[in-house]
């Protein structure tokens, strides 16, 4: 099995939107990555939704295997890596969606079924409204290489 590099930060700095940051990454690369839905949800992110400027106190923490506002709040570096690839489509773009869709004819209301989440959702993805989550991208392409979608959802 090769080895797994993890991602690492390089700098971090909150982004131009609300609850953005603009990520360099120690191999170079740079990402613009929403973390409002982490934000918004979470209890211990509480004083960042207060606080804008503490939101952008954010920091690089140690060996930049996280970011930092607090000693008490911070965020996984490779939580932010996975984000970024959803958000820039790298997981599965909404036209990989749509097709992936119109490929196995399934309707807004039979892809909601088929991958266990709600049509709304479904139509979100087929838009580019929200970012495709690696978990749904690998149940299209598990429904896709004939594994039916009781098979997806039967815990053993």
């Amino acid at each position: 099995m090769p080895k797994r590099t993890l991602p690492r930060i390089a700098t971090v700095a909150a982004g131009d939107r609300p609850f953005a940051l603009r990520v360099r990454w120690a191999d170079g690369g740079e990402s613009m990555i929403d973390v409002s839905g982490f934000i918004e949800s979470f209890h211990v992110f509480t004083p960042l939704r207060a606080d804008p400027e503490r939101f952008a106190a954010v920091r690089v923490g140690e060996y930049g295997t996280h970011v930092a506002w607090s000693e008490d709040i911070d965020m996984a570096a490779s939580t932010l890596w996975r984000l970024a690839q959803e958000q820039s489509g790298a997981t599965m773009s909404a036209d990989a969606f749509r097709h992936w869709r119109e490929r196995q004819a399934y309707t807004l209301d039979s892809a909601a079924k088929a991958l266990g989440i709600s049509r709304r959702m479904v139509a979100y993805y087929d838009q580019g409204a929200k970012p495709v989550p690696r978990t749904v991208a690998l149940a299209a392409k598990a429904l896709e290489f004939g594994l039916g979608a009781s098979a997806l959802w039967d815990v053993a």
